[in-house]
Order: C-alpha cells, then structure tokens, then sequence
C-alpha cells in the first residue's frame, strides 16, 4: 500500500513537472517580441553551408541564397564541402559564377571527429563577416529570408534562432513528422521567450562573429559531431550579457525536407537526442531527464494498472489526458504564430506515437552512435 502511494505520487509529480515546462513554453510564446529594426544590419554578413553529397539539392540552395532580396555587397556566401561522396561539389564549381559565393573544401584531417561542426568551423575561418548565417544544403530559402531574420539582430542581441519547417508532403508519415518538427520548433521559441533559450536549429540562426569567439567558439565541442547550434547558443546566454532571440516572422521561416523513412527519422532523432548528456547547465540537464522519466511513466503506469493495480490507470488517465490537452494548447498558439493550421490535423495520430519514440530516442542517443550521411558517427 505505501509503494503504491510513493509511485503515484512520483508519477504526480513527474506529471506536474511537465505542465509547468509546457506553461512555461506557452507563457514564452507570448513574451516574443515581434519589434524589429526598420533597416538590414551594417555589418557584413556571411552565409556558411556545409554539405556532404548533396547533388540533388545543391543547385536549389544555390539559387535561393544567390537570390535573397539583400544587396549582393554586403552578404557573401561560403559552401563548405565535407568529404562528398557524389558529384555535388562538381556541380557546384560548374554553376558558380557569382563573386560573392566561395567553395572549400574541408581537409580530411581537420578536426575529423566534428563531421559538420568542422566544416562549419572550416567556414568561420574563412569568412570575412561580421554576423555568421548558417542553413543546412538540404533548405530553400524564400526572397526575403535573409533580411527577415536579420532584422532581429540588433546591437545588443549576439544570437538569433529561426523558424525551420518540413516541406509539405501528402502523406500521412511526413505529415506527422511535419507537426512533430513544429512541435520542437515551436518548444525552442517559447523557452526563449521565457529566458531559457534551450533548443534551436542549425538549418536557420545567426550570431555575431565576435560573440562565437567570446565564448570560445566550438572549442569545448570538438569531440561530438553535432551541437553547432544548441549547445553554442546556450554558452552565449550562460556566459555573456548577449540577448538572444527567435526570429518571430512567417517571412524568414527555412523549408527542408521530411525524413523519407522510418530508418532515417530515427537515426535524426538519435542524433539530435546525443546533445543532451553535453549540455553544460546541470539544472537544465535535470529538467530534461525528469521530462523523460515523465513519457516513461506512460509506459510503466498502464504495466503496473494491469499487472499490480488499477488506481495506476487512473493515474496514466489524468496523465495522459492533462500532456494531451495541454500539448494541444501549446501547439495552437505556435501554429498560429507561424505556421499553416492545416499542420495540426493528424495532431491526435501523432500523440499516439511520441511516447514510445521519444523513449527509444532517448535511450538510443545515450550511447551516441548512429549513422549520418553514411558515416559511422561515434560520440
């Protein structure tokens, strides 16, 4: 009887945790500023992009960042290859025919264990600008991308993270996969707006050059091969008085493409869920494993209300009930803000399937191993 009501109240308090993580989301939604500068920034702007065989999306990104509604003068962009397998780099020699668009390639024993944070480093070094821009080979940028996000980047701001979407697909698995990356878009909009900037997306951010060098750049992660965004975004809140925000526009909003299946998505995640166990605020890293122990509770309470008790699906009930509704909550006010509502439709679909992935996810990223881009990627 005393088990019982330890583990009820555990799973209570698992439950009241994650509410107040999601209100916290919700509350920062609405502390977003949209108030912008009227004019671009002074500074001169590079654009990096890695890429490692990507011949049937280079020519596109090309063409959309060469494109941007930014004057030519004051934005260079750098491509950085990372070992290509395909004939990408090839095709990008072969179109380039743009002063302010340079191609390199990464040697092969230059931080070999970064894998994209070394390309991108590689592309610091080469850069001339004064605010850093990185999107990822595989995005399509609208006309005026560029200088809707930039527009959030006054003199006191040294970081700035953007919308990211997944390309619209007509069918159910890229649908859901298209809510499920709103949700984490929309999650790492609202902890900025409430002073916890945790989350963001490399396919779309910005941040002054001197501030990256502040920090120490990506010195302290040149062991793991991702945390290019995240992990830099959060030193520059922890360690300098450097603001940072979400690019809180429609216009500047970055479109990739779905994972194609099952096997890839999965490896995404894990390579995404990798970062975590790096993140260098404890406290931080304590609210993320009590988030999990929160979705591994609706496993183990339906377990236990059939094998031990029923007042465990009682308690998986108002659990499950309360994430649902107030998920639902979070996720209107976010699409409203930024994306089509018709991406809320397989909404309940989804729900089904986010506990036991994130769980495999996030047991799965510990061990940090996973393959990406055809490579073996050790932690």
């Amino acid at each position: 009887m005393m088990t019982e009501i330890i583990l009820i109240i555990i799973f209570a308090f698992l439950l009241i945790h994650y509410i107040y993580f999601l209100l916290q989301v919700f509350l920062g939604l609405n502390k977003l500023s949209t108030v912008t500068n009227d004019s671009i920034p002074d500074e001169f702007i590079s654009i990096i992009i890695p890429f490692r065989s990507e011949e049937e999306n280079i020519i596109n990104i090309y063409n959309s960042l060469i494109e941007q509604n930014y004057p030519a003068e004051k934005y260079e962009v750098i491509f950085i290859n990372d070992s290509s397998e395909d004939s990408s780099l090839e095709i990008l020699n072969r179109i380039c025919d743009k002063k302010n668009v340079r191609i390199f390639s990464v040697p092969v024993d230059y931080s070999a264990n970064a894998h994209k944070k070394r390309a991108i480093r590689f592309g610091l070094e080469k850069s001339i600008g004064e605010i850093i821009v990185t999107t990822d080979a595989d995005c399509i940028h609208p006309k005026d991308w560029l200088s809707n996000l930039l527009k959030f980047m006054d003199n006191e701001t040294g970081f700035v993270s953007g919308p990211v979407q997944f390309k619209y697909e007509n069918t159910i698995f890229k649908k859901m996969q298209r809510l499920e990356f709103a949700g984490l878009v929309i999650t790492g909009a609202g902890l900025i707006g409430a002073g916890n900037p945790t989350i963001c997306n490399a396919a779309n951010i910005a941040y002054r050059k001197k501030v990256y060098d502040e920090v120490g750049g990506f010195t302290y992660q040149m062991n793991l091969s991702s945390g290019d965004d995240e992990l830099l975004m959060q030193k520059i809140h922890s360690d300098t008085n450097h603001k940072i925000k979400f690019a809180l526009d429609k216009n500047a909003i970055v479109t990739t493409n779905a994972n194609s299946n099952i096997k890839d998505f999965y490896y995404q995640r894990k390579r995404w869920a990798s970062k975590g166990l790096f993140y260098g605020d404890n406290l931080l890293l304590l609210k993320l494993i009590l988030i999990f122990l929160f979705y591994l509770s609706l496993i183990i309470q339906p377990v236990f209300g059939v094998i031990i008790s029923s007042k465990y699906l009682i308690s998986f009930t108002v659990s499950y009930v309360c994430k649902i509704f107030i998920e639902l909550l979070v996720m209107k006010r976010g699409i409203k803000l930024l994306f089509d509502k018709e991406m809320l439709k397989p909404f309940f679909i989804t729900e089904l399937i986010q506990v036991p992935y994130i769980i495999i996810s996030g047991v799965s990223g510990l061990f940090g191993n996973y393959i990406w881009k055809n490579r073996k990627i050790k932690r």
